[in-house]
């Protein structure tokens, strides 16, 4: 048997090379994996003594060569492969073990010299393993070391590795490729000028945007995180992580590290599916609010809305009044907390509805505990902030739907004041707390706030009244003298009279409607305030 080693990652390869050896097969390899081997003691082939040719282009082409390639891919049962071999003296490969320049690393550190992200695009790698794992018939391909030991005692019990295995590898090396090529395509993408501007114009425009690519290539990977099941006990679930095409990472396409994947889970059960997009939408929303209003934040989410919200000179504070906004509806959801969870809000919690999940950045010492002792149930995470993603992805049937994730844009120096009345400062301070959170609402969307507290949220009826008359229901009176926010435009002014009733003494809406001039003449003879922010925020 004969053995092809060529690995950056040199993981375990002085170990498996010996035990290949050990079983008598014989060594042939290159570079920096041949020094590595041979100073183990090893003897090993060198790929230029097959070839004939030295490494060139600064180690750019090295095992690009018939001999090479001719003895990956070349099936021993087939007469003219078998003919074609002899003929130019190329001897076949049982087994290639390869992994592959790490792209997206710091050009600095890569051993063999470069001075930008192209040097460390691998071509020989990808093209070893792709042509090995075609060939997984008659080769085992190996690109991860965790594979080692599965091929080694497969050899030492049979003398060979097993078509199952030789297949799954040859997965696994398809995989890789495609992920490699998604996280390049990706790179090429992110170093794109933004929409409109010129490559030398966009060096200085921290706000410009990626232009929308004319492919999606996505790559992720199963986690090994769990999930109890899916929306619906009946429904198996999976967590995948994104390793390449979303848009997440640095200029050379590596995904930043999303927030649960360095999570600690403190105690509770196994999350489900409905946990972890919960938890998402809360955690994003509460780091949005306190890092907006520099306040301490609690959100309360139930089926991905929020279902009290709220900023606080204390953290304790916070959390009681998003508890309050709807103490019926928070029984069963997801809190999230914007800063370390303190003996003071853990009393709070205690003295609370169940929550399914709590995450927070952080506990002081008793507080897991304190929590576990009364809801030994509830899911207790330590997470990281967010990252934010270039891209919004959604499947339709057949298809993928991408946008621009959610975000604000309009600050309040964009806002028009547009009725007779001026809302004072602290109605403004209403309106942009309402207006905050109700972006994070499921369309349509209307929000009652006052004094740090949404106080009333009305989220996804199919029309914007009924959705006014739950914000109103649920605030029952306590946002009067504050703030409506509408996530689009009223398009009638009934929206208004129904805001009016509830109390608030200001209404925001990103107006361009045809019937403003109607809707701004009704909240004039109301009495109210009225600002267009000249934004939409659907959220679906």
């Amino acid at each position: 048997m004969r053995a092809l080693l060529s690995v950056y990652d040199k993981s375990g390869i002085v170990d498996l090379a010996r035990e290949l050896a050990d079983l008598g097969v014989e060594l042939v390899s290159s570079g920096g994996t041949a020094a590595v081997l041979r100073d183990a003691g090893l003897q090993v082939t060198d790929v230029a003594d097959i070839t004939g040719v030295p490494p060139i282009l600064g180690h750019r082409v090295v095992t690009l060569h018939p001999r090479i390639h001719g003895g990956i891919l070349a099936d021993p049962n087939d007469p003219t492969h078998v003919a074609d071999m002899q003929a130019h003296g190329i001897e076949p490969f049982d087994i290639v073990v390869i992994n592959l320049y790490p792209f997206g690393a710091d050009p600095a550190t890569f051993e063999h010299g470069g001075a930008g992200a192209e040097d460390l695009i691998d071509i020989g790698g990808p093209a070893m393993v792709r042509a090995a794992a075609k060939n997984h018939a008659s080769v085992a391909v190996l690109t991860d070391p965790a594979d080692y030991p599965v091929v080694l005692e497969e050899l030492r019990a049979e003398g060979r590795v097993s078509e199952r295995t030789r297949r799954r590898l040859a997965r696994a090396a398809f995989a890789l490729t495609a992920a490699y090529d998604a996280a390049i395509v990706d790179w090429f993408d992110s170093t794109e000028p933004p929409e409109g501007e010129s490559a030398e114009g966009a060096a200085g425009d921290t706000a410009g945007r990626r232009p929308l690519p004319p492919t999606v290539h996505l790559a992720f990977r199963r986690e090994p995180l769990a999930l109890r099941y899916g929306e619906n006990p009946h429904q198996r679930a999976a967590l995948y992580r994104a390793t390449a095409g979303t848009g997440t990472g640095a200029a050379a396409g590596t995904p930043a590290e999303p927030w649960w994947a360095t999570m600690t889970q403190h105690g509770g059960l196994a999350l489900s599916y409905l946990n972890l997009y919960d938890a998402d939408a809360a955690w994003l929303q509460v780091h949005d609010l306190a890092r907006h209003f520099g306040r301490p934040a609690a959100v309360i989410v139930k089926h991905a809305n929020p279902c009290g919200a709220a900023v606080a000179d204390t953290l304790a504070d916070a959390y009681q009044r998003a508890y309050e906004c709807d103490e019926r509806s928070a029984f069963g959801g997801i809190v999230a907390l914007s800063e370390p969870v303190d003996a003071a809000t853990v009393e709070r919690m205690v003295a609370a509805a169940q929550a399914d999940v709590v995450i927070a950045p952080g506990y002081a010492p008793g507080a897991v505990e304190a929590l576990a002792a009364k809801r030994k149930n509830t899911r207790v995470l330590e997470a990281a902030p967010p990252a934010p993603d270039a891209w919004h992805l959604r499947p339709i049937t057949g298809g993928l739907l991408l946008q621009d994730p959610h975000r604000f844009v309009a600050g309040r120096d964009r806002w028009r004041v547009v009725t007779a009345r001026q809302p004072t400062e602290a109605e403004l301070a209403d309106a942009e707390l309402a207006w905050r959170v109700c972006g994070w609402v499921r369309s349509n969307a209307i929000v009652l706030a006052k004094d740090g507290v949404a106080w009333g949220i009305g989220a996804g009826q199919q029309n914007r009244v009924e959705s006014g008359q739950l914000a109103a229901a649920k605030a029952a009176g306590r946002a009067a003298g504050g703030a409506c926010a509408s996530d689009a435009f009223y398009p009638f002014p009934d929206g208004i009279e129904a805001a009016a009733e509830a109390g608030v003494a200001v209404v925001i809406q990103p107006g361009g409607s045809v019937r403003d001039e109607a809707n701004i003449a009704r909240a004039d003879e109301l009495g109210l305030a009225m600002v267009f922010t000249g934004e939409r925020h659907f959220l679906h």
